[in-house]
């Protein structure tokens, strides 16, 4: 069965609500429009974002914006049961029951004002997912039209495996970026390309902004040369890194900075050099790569 296509980046909804941005209703529906205007056409949710709360504001301001659904694609995740006012839970923990998965996704077929999402994940895994059980929600979302695709986040290969071989897996979102790409070492990335599974990247930029350690100063100092080659910034050119695996993987980035939006797709057009390209993992590691 021939996959939903998204846009070559995602954007990822996780900040936009009352978890860190707090946007309006006004402010989250112009930056749908930006998204789309720069060709992402793809919007990442969880029910668990702004918890539990980002799902409806993002559907009150995509309604209020007039954009027809079929411009956008809507992947949602559920699994993740977190302690908050909006939930009757003492613990943090997981639940993959039929019912649960169910429940939440008509919860978010709701809150986002649609009545399919293009993309359906599994949150993260849990010790207690039953493989059969989950088949059965995914049949039966699948065959009510309630979602098109189905795929998982942050699982390993022995976990695609186990879900896999009962509800055919089409995407798992990770954790990649130049600083984190364990799973170009530990055969995740191999399994994917080996199994028609597209991967999406979570914190694409990494810790490169956000932490000042030796990796992060060595990959500035390269990425500063690179910017003067290449006339890109480098946020576009550790997104180019990502975007030239043969995986196929899509970025899900998560800001509302209109130039940042606007510059995000300039990473689809560029092609680094391969010794460039070799030379950011290299800076990363710290060492020559094996």
């Amino acid at each position: 069965m021939k996959k939903t296509v998204l846009s070559p980046v995602i954007a990822g909804t996780m900040n936009w609500g009352i978890w860190d941005k707090n946007l309006s209703t006004k402010e989250m529906g112009n930056t749908i429009q930006v998204c789309i205007e720069n060709q992402i056409s793809t919007f990442d949710h969880a029910d668990i974002y702004g918890g539990y709360t980002t799902e409806a504001a993002f559907g009150k301001a995509f309604s209020a914006t007039g954009i027809a659904r079929e411009k956008i694609q809507l992947i949602s995740k559920c699994g993740i049961q977190l302690v908050t006012e909006n939930r009757n839970n003492t613990i943090k923990h997981y639940d993959y029951s039929k019912k649960y998965i169910v429940q939440s996704v008509e919860n978010s077929l709701q809150n986002l004002q649609t009545d399919f999402l293009d993309v359906f994940l599994l949150h993260r895994p849990s010790p207690l997912m039953q493989a059969d059980e989950i088949a059965e929600a995914v049949l039966h979302l699948k065959t009510s039209g309630k979602i098109i695709d189905f795929g998982v986040s942050n699982f390993t290969v022995s976990q695609m495996e186990l879900i896999g071989k009962q509800s055919p897996i089409s995407y798992n979102q990770i954790q990649f970026s130049a600083t984190q790409h364990e799973a170009m070492l530990d055969g995740s990335l191999d399994y994917m390309q080996l199994n028609n599974i597209q991967p999406m990247s979570w914190n694409p930029l990494g810790t490169v902004f956000r932490e000042d350690t030796e990796q992060t100063r060595r990959m500035k100092k390269l990425l500063a040369t690179l910017v003067s080659k290449y006339h890109f910034g480098s946020d576009t050119l550790l997104l180019a890194w990502i975007l030239q695996h043969p995986a196929k993987i899509i970025p899900v980035a998560g800001t509302v900075n209109i130039a940042r939006i606007q510059a995000l797709t300039k990473a689809t057009r560029l092609v680094l050099e391969q010794e460039d390209w070799f030379a950011i993992w290299t800076e990363s590691r710290g060492n020559r790569v094996p």
